[in-house]
């Protein structure tokens, strides 16, 4: 069962991780998370961190160690991690690795809709998500490749090699799908829907959205 967590984001998991290693002032921490590409697991922004960080502060999981100044910029507080912190930060990372949480992506809101567009543009659509999958495919592979050749060790590559086989996975996926849309004895009861019949028979609550009649403009 998923525990409810004093600080839920994953930026604050992420956060704790990096103190764990050595105590930090945020702009460190943001360069650190920028330069480990981060940002393709997390979402986050200047504004978030500094929140997130006050947050753990607030609770005891990170404390202000020091207060530093580089040259003539501001004053910078340098924050370490708790004990507290170090042991949330581990029984939540266990969870997480441990158990499959059920999560919630856009794009199987929109497949569990997609029946409102018509067949035909429904391929259409996918059609350049299929390109856009191959481009960012092979960039994350490119990327992955280039730090392993520079001596990366695996382990800091776990996440960037699990994000490309989620994305190879989809694009295999949405491959048969948009085969699929171009057969026409396949579509034939939906594309009978969009010109002006109801469906052959009503599904059920769990098999998709059910329609009684639908007129389009």
């Amino acid at each position: 069962m998923e525990k409810q967590r004093k600080v839920s984001n994953p930026l604050a998991l992420a956060v704790l991780a990096f103190l764990s290693t050595a105590p930090m002032h945020p702009y460190e921490l943001g360069k650190r998370l920028r330069e480990t590409d981060k940002d393709r697991s997390i979402r986050y922004n200047h504004g978030s961190l500094y929140m997130v960080i006050k947050q753990l502060a607030k609770v005891g999981f990170v404390a202000e160690q020091d207060t530093v100044r580089d040259g003539g910029r501001p004053e910078r507080t340098v924050y370490a991690i708790t004990d507290e912190g170090r042991d949330e930060m581990r029984n939540w990372l266990r969870e997480l690795v441990a158990e499959p949480r059920r999560e919630y992506p856009h794009f199987g809101v929109a497949l569990s809709l997609i029946s409102v567009l018509p067949p035909d543009e429904a391929a259409g659509l996918l059609d350049r998500r299929l390109r856009a999958l191959a481009s960012e495919i092979e960039e994350i592979r490119s990327a992955v490749e280039a730090a392993a050749g520079a001596g990366v060790s695996w382990v800091f590559l776990a996440d960037d090699e699990y994000h490309l086989a989620i994305l190879e996975a989809e694009h295999q996926f949405v491959s048969r799908l948009v085969d699929s849309l171009r057969q026409p004895d396949h579509v034939r009861e939906w594309r009978e829907f969009f010109e002006g019949r109801t469906w052959p028979a009503r599904p059920s609550p769990k098999a998709g959205l059910s329609f009684h009649r639908c007129t389009h403009g």
